[in-house]
C-alpha cells in the first residue's frame, strides 16, 4: 500500500541522509529539499530582515508543489522537510525576531492555511531530534559556505521552536529519533532500527521510544 513518509528537523540535523538511506532500503521514491535552488538563501544569510519574507515564500511555495507531487506519485515516497516546518519553525522565528513585518506575516499565515487545507497530511513524520553540539558540527562536515555564518543561538531558536511544534502537531503520527545518539551513516544497524520502528508505526503499533540498550544492540 502506498505510504507518504516526512523527514522533519533542524538544518543540519541529517534528514537529507536519513531520506536518501531510506528510499535506497525500502525502494521508495525520495523528494529533496530544494537549497540550492533557493535564489534568495545566500541573500537571506547575509541579510535576513531584507531577504527573509522572499526566502520563506520561495520555500513555501516549492514545498506545496514538492506535496503535491509527492502526493501524485504512483509508488510511496518520502519527503525531506515538511510543510509544516516553513511555517511553523523558520517563519515563525523570523516572524519573532522581528525579520518578517506583521503585514507580511499575515499574508504568509494565511496562505499557508488556505493551501494546506487542500493537502492531505503525511502518514508519518520522522522527527530528527539533535542538540546544538551535533548540528553545528555536522553543518560544518558538510562545508555549505552559506552556511558557515549560522550561529548556535539561531540553532538553538529553531531548536525550541521544533520542539514546541512537535509537542502539538497532530495532523499524523510522529517517530522521534534521537540524532545524538544514532549514527545511521557509521552503523548499518542504527538504519536498519530506525526502518523498523517507521514499519510498525505504518502498521498501526505502538512504537516504543529508543531506548540506549536498543541503540547499543545495533551497533
Amino acid at each position: 500500500m502506498k505510504k507518504f513518509v516526512a523527514v522533519a528537523g533542524n538544518i543540519g540535523v541529517g534528514k537529507s541522509t536519513l531520506v536518501a538511506m531510506l528510499c535506497q532500503h525500502l525502494n521508495w521514491q525520495p523528494f529533496y529539499e530544494p537549497v540550492a535552488e533557493n535564489p534568495y538563501l545566500e541573500d537571506f544569510y547575509r541579510d535576513m530582515r531584507t531577504w527573509a519574507f522572499h526566502s520563506q515564500i520561495f520555500f513555501l511555495t516549492h514545498r506545496l508543489r514538492a506535496h503535491r507531487m509527492l502526493l501524485d506519485h504512483p509508488t510511496s515516497a518520502i519527503q525531506d522537510r515538511t510543510v509544516y516546518e516553513d511555517a511553523e519553525v523558520f517563519a515563525r522565528n523570523l516572524y519573532r525576531q522581528g525579520f518578517i513585518s506583521e503585514r507580511d506575516n499575515s499574508a504568509y499565515r494565511e496562505l499557508y492555511l488556505v493551501l494546506c487545507e487542500f493537502l492531505p497530511p503525511p502518514d508519518l513524520v520522522v522527527y530528527l531530534r539533535a542538540s546544538i553540539s551535533t548540528l553545528t558540527k555536522r553543518i560544518s562536515q558538510r562545508g555549505r559556505n552559506y552556511e558557515r555564518q549560522i550561529a548556535p543561538d539561531y540553532l538553538a531558536q529553531l531548536n525550541e521552536l521544533y520542539e514546541d511544534w512537535i509537542q502539538h502537531f497532530s495532523l499524523c503520527p510522529v517517530l522521534t529519533v534521537p540524532a545524538d545518539d544514532l549514527d545511521y551513516v557509521a552503523h548499518p544497524g542504527h538504519l536498519d532500527l530506525i526502518v523498523h520502528k517507521i514499519q510498525e508505526k505504518l502498521t498501526g503499533k505502538e512504537v516504543v521510544v529508543f531506548d540506549p540498550e536498543e541503540v547499543n544492540a545495533t551497533v
